[in-house]
C-alpha cells in the first residue's frame, strides 16, 4: 500500500511502540515501517553505549564482570549470584524493569560463543546511563527482563565449547547434570519467563542457503516436539523471529538465515519452548571484514533491543511470519577460500592447472590459512574465491614434503603460496598468501 506524506511522519516520530498501535490498514505495513527507524534508533544506542573494557572476543569470565561492574552497580539494575560453574566461578543474572512481561537472555553456554556477550554488556551500560531516553522508560515500565551473561565461564576461560568436565551444557538441559545447566533451569523456573533469547554463535562458514552468502546470523524458533508442531507458544516466537529476520536482512542483506529446526530433547532451546517461554535463538555467524566480531556485536545488542521493545509493546504480534520462513536454511560444507586456475610449479616437474581449497584456523578473523585440497574444484563452495588465471603458483618451502623421488606438496601445510608472472621463481610477484 501507499503510505501518506502523515503517516510516515507519525511512525518516525513515535518509533516501534507508537506505531504498534497505528492502523494503517495492513499489519505487514505497520511492522515494516516502524522496524526500520526503531532498528536505526537501537543501532545508534549500541554504538552510543559501547562498553570500551571489552574490545576482542576472546574474554575471561575476570575481564567480564570488570567491565560491567560501573553498569550492574546503577540504581536501575541488580544482580545475583545463580549458582556456581564446575570449578567454582560465580554464575550470574543481571536484572531491569519492573513491568509485567518477563523475559529472559543467556549467552555464551558455550564458552568460544561470545558475540551476545559482548553485546550484553552494552545493553547494560545502556540500562544504567540512558536512563532519560524514551526506550529505557518504556522497557522498564513494560519488562522485566533477566540476563544470564557467560553462563559458561570455565569453558571461557580456555574459550572451548565445552564446560570443565567437557560437557556440552546445551545438550544437558534434561539430565541437568551439570552445575550451569541446573542454575539455567532453576531460574527459568523461578522467573517464569514468557519470552527467552538463547544467544550463540554459529561456525563462520555457514552459509545462508547451499550457495550463498556467509551467514552473520541465523534465527530459530526452537521446536518443542519431534513432529515441530505450533502452538501459541512457539507461534509468538515465530513472530519475534520475523520481526529481528525483517530488521537484520535491512543491514546485511542475503546474510539472514534460519537454524536447523530438528527438535532435540536434550536442548535447552527445545525445553525452554516445551516449559513455556517463547524462545528465540540468536546464532552469530561471521561478517566479512569483522574479525574480533565487532560489527555483529553492535546488530547483536541492536536486536535485542528492539526485540525487547517489540515483546514489550506487543508490536511483533503485527510482524509477518514470512519474513522468517521465507529465510534460506544454514548450510555447511563450504570451504573459507578457493584459489581457482593456478599453474602449480614443482621442481623439475611442467606446471599443473589445479586449484586449491583452504580453510583458516580461524575462521572469523581469516588467520592461519592452511591447504585442505588441491585438484580440479570447480563445483566447490567457498565463502571466498581468488581468481588466478595464468598465473604460476610457487609453493614456500614449508609447503612440501621433500623424498628421494623429488617434492610433494603437504595437504594440512600452512598455505604459504606465492602467485608469479613466470613459471621462473624470480619472475615478477603477482600476490602472496597469507
Amino acid at each position: 500500500m501507499t503510505m501518506n506524506r502523515n503517516s510516515v511522519l507519525i511512525c518516525l516520530t513515535l518509533g516501534l511502540a507508537g506505531c504498534s498501535g497505528l492502523q494503517l490498514g495492513s499489519a505487514r505495513a505497520t511492522s515494516d515501517c516502524c522496524t526500520a527507524e526503531a532498528f536505526a534508533t537501537t543501532l545508534r544506542l549500541a554504538e552510543q553505549y559501547r562498553n570500551p573494557g571489552i574490545t576482542e572476543r576472546r574474554f575471561t569470565h575476570e575481564t567480564f564482570w570488570r567491565a560491567v561492574e560501573n553498569s550492574i552497580h546503577a540504581p536501575s539494575l541488580k544482580y545475583e549470584t545463580i549458582g556456581r560453574s564446575v570449578l567454582g566461578r560465580e554464575i550470574r543474572s543481571v536484572t531491569f524493569g519492573n513491568g509485567p512481561t518477563r523475559v529472559l537472555l543467556w549467552s555464551q553456554m558455550h564458552g568460544d560463543e561470545a558475540t551476545a556477550t559482548m553485546a550484553l554488556a552494552d545493553i547494560f551500560r545502556f540500562f544504567a546511563e540512558g536512563t532519560s531516553h524514551p526506550l529505557h522508560r518504556r522497557l522498564a515500565r513494560e519488562l522485566t527482563v533477566v540476563f544470564v551473561p557467560m553462563l559458561n565461564p570455565d569453558g571461557a576461560e580456555l574459550f572451548q565449547r565445552q564446560n570443565a568436565i567437557g560437557i556440552d551444557i546445551n545438550r544437558d538441559a534434561r539430565r541437568q547434570v551439570t552445575p550451569e545447566a541446573r542454575a539455567l533451569k532453576s531460574l527459568r523456573d523461578r522467573f517464569n519467563p514468557q519470552f527467552g533469547f538463547n544467544l550463540h554463535d554459529q561456525n563462520a562458514r555457514t552459509r545462508a542457503g547451499r550457495t550463498g552468502l556467509a551467514s552473520g546470523i541465523a534465527l530459530l524458533p526452537p521446536a518443542f516436539d519431534e513432529a515441530k508442531s505450533y502452538n501459541d507458544v512457539r507461534t509468538r516466537a515465530r513472530l519475534v523471529a520475523a520481526t529481528l529476520a525483517t530488521a537484520f536482512a535491512r543491514e546485511i542483506p542475503g546474510r539472514v538465515a534460519k537454524y536447523d529446526d530438528e527438535y532435540n530433547p536434550r536442548a535447552f532451546g527445545d525445553l525452554m519452548q516445551q516449559w513455556g517461554t517463547s524462545t528465540v535463538l540468536i546464532e552469530s555467524g561471521a561478517l566479512p571484514n569483522d574479525p574480533q566480531k565487532q560489527r555483529l556485536r553492535t546488530l547483536n545488542a541492536a536486536a535485542i533491543l528492539l526485540a525487547l521493545d517489540a515483546i514489550g509493546t506487543g508490536g511483533y504480534a503485527s510482524a509477518n511470519p514470512d519474513a522468517y520462513e521465507s529465510l534460506p536454511f544454514n548450510a555447511g560444507g563450504a570451504y573459507d577460500l578457493l584459489v581457482r586456475g593456478a599453474m602449480l610449479v614443482l621442481e623439475n616437474k611442467p606446471p599443473m592447472l589445479v586449484d586449491l581449497a583452504i580453510n583458516y584456523d580461524d575462521a572469523v578473523a581469516r588467520t592461519g590459512g592452511r591447504i585442505r585440497d588441491v585438484g580440479d574444484l570447480a563445483d566447490v563452495i567457498a565463502i571466498d574465491t581468488l581468481d588466478v588465471p595464468g598465473l604460476f603458483l610457487h609453493p614456500a618451502q614449508s609447503v612440501l614434503t621433500r623424498t628421494p623421488a623429488g617434492a610433494m606438496l603437504r595437504l594440512g601445510a600452512e598455505a604459504q603460496l606465492e602467485f608469479r608472472r613466470r613459471v621462473q621463481p624470480t619472475s615478477e610477484l603477482v600476490r602472496r598468501l597469507p
